[in-house]
């Protein structure tokens, strides 16, 4: 489901002495999160504005306007930081991990309901997708042979599963 305010990364610590903090990004990589001048607290409802935005390693250092301190930004330690959707601009065909979760996945074949997607999983060379279905967990290759369309809007994914993932096939 496409959201008005996206979660991008968590505050997981403070760098340095003057209000710096650190960000352990929630994207493929923590560049993405340079684009981008406004950042939002609470679910979207608190507005942040960052000074500063520096990759570092699998963090990103940044200067929030306003906090000025260790202590001030010792404040934001274990908050989500969210972007508005409409300041997101992504290439066609790509989403983000949390507008999918929770839409109905379909065989491309059959129109078959296969379950709801519960998670997503980053193994390094694709992504694993989590397809329940009542008790049962399916785990599928988020993998161009696999997906055929993701529509955030209707909440729909249609896949092409491997043979095997959903049946006792050989």
């Amino acid at each position: 489901m496409k959201k008005d305010f996206l979660e991008v990364g968590k505050f997981v610590g403070t760098h340095g002495v003057r209000g710096m903090v650190r960000i352990q990004p929630w994207s493929d990589d923590g560049e993405f999160l340079t684009g981008f001048k406004n950042f939002y607290l609470n679910g979207g409802k608190a507005k942040i504005e960052m000074n500063k935005i520096t990759p570092h390693g699998n963090v990103v250092i940044a200067a929030v306007k306003g906090v000025d301190s260790i202590d001030d930004a010792e404040k934001l330690r274990g908050q989500v930081l969210y972007i508005s959707r409409d300041d997101a601009h992504l290439p066609e065909g790509r989403y983000f991990v949390s507008e999918i979760i929770g839409a109905k996945v379909f065989d491309a074949d059959t129109d078959t309901l296969l379950g709801t997607l519960s998670d997503v999983s980053p193994t390094g060379a694709n992504d694993v997708w989590h397809i329940k279905s009542g008790e049962k967990e399916y785990l599928v290759p988020a993998i161009p042979d696999v997906i055929v369309n993701v529509d955030i809007n209707t909440d729909k994914i249609v896949i092409r599963p491997l043979k095997g993932i959903f049946d006792d096939e050989d």
